[in-house]
């Protein structure tokens, strides 16, 4: 088939439909802006709580002490249970599937620079928590290293809005703070990060220093948590079980007591955020169809008065022995134009303007997951799907109906 005259004919039916094809290009577009938008900003969304929820913790697991709540071979219900350094060791010797747990100490500290006062949750921890907690270091400064827990060194790493809050300024790198009174030298600060999970506040005011320093003044034996990161984030609940039956096996408590040695399992949570998230992009997704559904039957009713119009026509072809799957694709590929220009003047409106908003300054606060619409693969991919198909039903009616027409009296249509 010749495509060049089908394009050559499909112009001259819009010539003689103008304001309806205007329009309804107009609707298509609309229609693609609609979904479009509503798709990238539900990806926006669930892009960022994902980051904030890593920024948290990057696909670990949290394990605390706690209190038996089941009777084990005799022992009473009621035991707490008090996690140790060596657990640490004990995890990733009988657990292959643990790429690596460090321990880690937290307690409330009071923080002086000059006349400024200030509290915060501190904790005492291994380097490997900069990567396991995203605690990442600006410019200029670092994180502790292993240099700082052999020597036990009195170095501190501040969060920015914490070090802002104490020297007026996000970076006082290598200045002198005390913490409850003893002097400890800023090795570095962490820049402002998303964070939509926390305990004992957001990173950014946290103090952080060696887990032997920590040990030292204080004297803590027992820890605040353990933190442990699987080989693969597909072995997170495996890892989760294996846990408490390794602790259990250690401290005589029931494997399935998930009370004595409760978690916090980022890797879950990150699973139940994406599912939560596919949901709301399929509804969001087919919020925007609705409009697009409008448009389809604009683009169905300006075929129908094409067919109409050009009957006399079609029964010429029919005549000279055109057959009626012809007659059917002119009409398919004439609504399928109509539809992708639309579509594609829609995408590039969408595309435009989430590039304006990717141009403005970054908000804090609830707008800030708002303002950040991501266009991804699948929402192309649906986006060119509902366009195929609305070309597709609002060509095929119209073609049906103009293919069984007879060409006898077609010739005499006037």
């Amino acid at each position: 088939m010749n495509f060049l005259l089908l394009i050559r004919e499909f112009v001259e039916d819009i010539k003689t439909q103008k304001t309806r094809a205007f329009l309804t290009t107009i609707a298509i577009s609309w229609g693609i802006i609609a979904v479009t938008m509503l798709m990238a900003f539900g990806n926006g969304l669930a892009f960022r709580m994902r980051e904030g929820l890593l920024n948290a913790g990057d696909r670990i697991i949290r394990v605390y002490g706690g209190q038996t709540t089941k009777k084990w071979e005799g022992l009473p219900v009621g035991r707490r249970i008090q996690l140790k350094e060596e657990d640490c060791r004990v995890i990733e010797k009988n657990i292959p599937q643990v790429d690596v747990a460090i321990p880690g100490f937290g307690k409330y500290v009071t923080l002086e620079a000059g006349d400024n006062i200030s509290s915060t949750h501190m904790e005492g921890v291994y380097p490997e928590f900069e990567f396991l907690r995203r605690t990442y270091h600006s410019a200029g400064g670092r994180f502790l290293d292993a240099l700082d827990m052999k020597e036990k060194k009195r170095v501190v790493f501040l969060g920015g809005e914490l070090a802002k809050e104490l020297f007026g300024r996000p970076d006082p790198i290598g200045e002198t703070v005390k913490i409850d009174g003893l002097p400890f030298k800023i090795v570095g600060t962490m820049p402002k990060k998303l964070q939509t999970s926390m305990n004992n506040g957001p990173d950014d005011r946290r103090a952080i220093i060696p887990f032997s320093t920590f040990q030292s003044i204080y004297g803590n034996i027992y820890l605040n948590e353990m933190i442990v990161k699987p080989v693969r984030a597909e072995y997170g609940m495996h890892v989760e079980k294996e846990i408490r039956k390794v602790l259990g096996k250690k401290y005589q408590f029931d494997p399935e007591d998930e009370r004595a040695v409760p978690m916090w399992n980022f890797i879950e949570n990150e699973k139940m955020g994406a599912k939560v998230f596919q949901g709301i992009n399929i509804f969001l997704a087919f919020i925007g169809s609705m409009t697009l559904i409008i448009a389809g039957v604009g683009v169905a009713n300006i075929m129908f008065v094409v067919a109409k119009e050009r009957t006399r026509e079609i029964g010429i072809k029919r005549a000279v022995g055109a057959r009626r799957g012809h007659i059917i694709f002119q009409f398919i590929f004439e609504s399928l134009l109509i539809a992708f220009i639309g579509g594609a003047i829609g995408l590039l409106v969408s595309v435009g303007v989430i590039k304006l908003m990717w141009m403005m300054p970054a908000q804090d606060g609830p707008m800030a997951f708002l303002l950040r619409p991501l266009i991804s693969s699948s929402v192309l991919i649906v986006s060119i799907f509902l366009l195929a198909l609305i070309g597709l039903l609002a060509g095929f009616f119209p073609a049906r109906k103009a293919a069984s027409v007879d060409p006898v009296e077609a010739l005499r249509y006037e």
